[in-house]
């Protein structure tokens, strides 16, 4: 009995530092959001309660990963676009378990169910059914057989009308547009257009410099700060330091230098910095030593140089949406179906 006991102990204790190790994070990343992604009610129920002590700013649920992995295995992530009503009861238990707000990430569609008149189905039966008042909505469909989810990225058109037209039938929702979406200039550029918010994803992961570097000042209005990327890989060694080998194990110095490997991107060294990075992770212990291994790839010139003025860009991506727009969505017959 005493060994079970000691066993169970040991399992909780396990389980509380792999949660802590999935759900923490630093005090200054806030306003932050946990993505929940899954198909049973129960778990989901349980993940939300879980994720109530780190104090997360708001909790999203996963209806548009397109990854065999995820939408292939117990219709999770894009798949779930399908069950509009599933979701709408998925939101509703996080909503009951949570006293930060709700969201849904979403796609325009999946495979043949591509039809705006679809899409708005889903939002208006999810929207219905749970306290869900904010979608992100990747302006692209997702194709769950036959393409990698890094084609999806890319292979399905763009079609912004599909949103823009969201904010025209469903004026009490908020909608952030997301997909494709590449520079400052045009995130401000959704916004003048009058897009709710805007998401960035790989973008700022492969340029974080250039996107990132300018969002305070170009989106916000906030003075420049004329820091440097020198400085800002100081603060990251003293971050990057603290976090690793939290298990024993991980995150390791790739996990945690790989969100870097774009700073430099289209600058002097830019090549040599990341190859000596790739043989850095084969010994490094700390991020301290990766630096000092890896930075005099980098000139002085551009360690020391500060965020100049955003690029801008050449066209509006945004051009002549609002003359394509589909007809309106007619929440009434919507109503009349389902009765």
């Amino acid at each position: 009995m005493h060994g079970c006991t000691q066993r169970c102990l040991q399992l909780k204790q396990l389980f509380i530092k792999r949660t802590t190790w999935f759900l923490a994070y630093s005090p200054d990343q806030h306003p932050i959001v946990l993505q929940i992604g899954g198909s049973n009610l129960q778990h989901i129920a349980t993940a939300t309660e879980l994720a109530n002590p780190y104090g997360y700013d708001e909790i999203n649920f996963n209806c548009g990963c397109p990854s065999p992995r995820v939408a292939g295995h117990g219709c999770f992530g894009a798949r779930l676009m399908l069950d509009p009503k599933f979701v709408g009861e998925a939101m509703s238990v996080i909503a009951s378990k949570t006293d930060s707000p709700v969201s849904v990430k979403c796609r325009i569609g999946v495979d043949d169910h591509d039809s705006y008149y679809e899409l708005c189905d889903f939002i208006y039966k999810v929207s219905s059914l749970s306290p869900t008042r904010h979608f992100i909505i990747h302006s692209r469909k997702a194709l769950l057989n036959g393409i990698s989810p890094a084609d999806n990225r890319k292979i399905p058109p763009l079609k912004y009308e599909y949103y823009f037209a969201l904010l025209r039938d469903f004026p009490d929702l908020k909608f952030t547009i997301n997909g494709g979406i590449d520079s400052v200039d045009e995130v401000n550029t959704a916004l003048r257009e009058g897009a709710h918010g805007v998401m960035v994803g790989r973008a700022a992961y492969k340029n974080p410099w250039s996107l990132l570097g300018h969002v305070d000042t170009a989106v916000y209005g906030a003075p420049s700060s004329g820091v440097t990327r020198r400085q800002v890989l100081e603060k990251y060694q003293v971050y990057g330091d603290s976090v690793l080998w939290r298990d024993g194990k991980k995150p390791d110095v790739r996990d945690v230098a790989k969100p870097l490997l774009g700073l430099f991107h289209s600058e002097r060294g830019n090549g040599l910095w990341k190859r000596k990075a790739d043989a850095a992770f084969q010994n490094c212990t700390t991020i301290k030593s990766f630096f000092e291994e890896t930075l005099d790839a980098i000139p002085d010139f551009v360690l020391d140089a500060p965020i100049s003025g955003p690029p801008l860009i050449s066209e509006n991506p945004f051009a002549g949406v609002r003359d394509k727009l589909p007809p309106p969505y007619d929440s009434k017959e919507q109503e009349l179906m389902s009765a």
